[in-house]
């Protein structure tokens, strides 16, 4: 076995002996130390991690580790050390009506930021993180609402939520006057024109005049003479520049010819009342609630 030790001459360094295309060697380069031990001292740290935390799945379940540790119950004693610590607020946020929450500054602070992170999880998704609301979503941060801003209107809605399967649901539905054929598609259109003129947007003045009896007859006994909506019958306002599907023609006489009957579920039984009665305090805190 020969000992002899190739030196490339070009940078000087010792070759490995591995030839390729016969003239290209490999350089013997090795890793830094530095390197290597702190390969080596993973490698140990990895082994005691698994000996001692769990680590390997399993059939029916994992590996547990010599220290027992579960980040579960520590999950869950965390949230049980927070309940407790919020348990004063949660006591008087329940016993204290909704209209004097506000005359209790550190009961208010505690109810909106609670109620603040319960938007964020449950109701955020449809009416967006700030609550600006989408299509079909209404923005909670106007003064615009179909089923009224006082603060134990607004607990009711999130109670019981809107054509929801509980039965204190809000669940009055607009007739959908083209699917079931109330209204010609003529008559539809027409009405859309009048609507569309309520609120001052662009539209065909013949149109109206003739949608403005079919309103009269249709639609008034609802949404009010002038379109100043009912919010007992969450009919909305047709008189502003807010709209919950959009203000373009199409997009009212679509609501006209289906109805929407857009749908809200109810929470309570999903969220305990405290919490229900926080979210209330936050979405009011937002200042659209009246």
């Amino acid at each position: 076995m020969s000992t002899h030790k190739e030196i490339d001459k070009a940078t000087g360094t010792e070759t490995t002996g591995h030839v390729w295309d016969d003239d290209l060697k490999e350089l013997n380069e090795p890793l830094p130390k530095w390197w290597l031990y702190t390969f080596y001292v993973c490698i140990v740290w990895a082994i005691g991690y698994m000996v001692l935390y769990p680590a390997w799945p399993m059939v029916d379940g994992y590996t547990r580790g010599v220290l027992g540790y579960s980040q579960r119950e520590t999950v869950a004693l965390e949230i049980t050390t927070a309940k407790q610590a919020q348990s004063a607020y949660r006591a008087q946020l329940s016993e204290t009506p909704l209209a004097e929450v506000k005359t209790k500054p550190d009961l208010l602070r505690f109810a909106t930021a609670s109620g603040g992170a319960a938007f964020a999880t449950n109701c955020a998704p449809c009416h967006g993180r700030g609550a600006q609301g989408f299509s079909g979503y209404p923005n909670l941060n106007d003064d615009d609402w179909i089923w009224g801003g006082q603060p134990e209107q607004i607990l009711k809605t999130i109670q019981y939520g809107i054509r929801s399967d509980h039965k204190d649901t809000h669940a009055t539905l607009m007739p959908r006057f083209g699917t079931d054929k109330l209204l010609e598609a003529a008559q539809i259109e027409d009405a859309a024109e009048y609507v569309m003129s309520l609120s001052a947007l662009t539209h065909n003045a013949e149109a109206a005049g003739r949608g403005a009896t079919i309103f009269a007859e249709q639609c008034a006994a609802c949404h009010g003479e002038k379109g100043q909506g009912n919010q007992e019958l969450g009919a909305p306002t047709l008189s502003d520049a807010i709209w919950l599907y959009g203000n373009q023609r199409q997009d009212v006489i679509q609501s006209i010819m289906t109805g929407r009957g857009g749908k809200m579920p109810a929470w309570v039984g999903r969220l305990d009342d405290v919490t229900i009665k926080a979210v209330t305090v936050y979405v009011q805190s937002l200042g659209g609630a009246k």
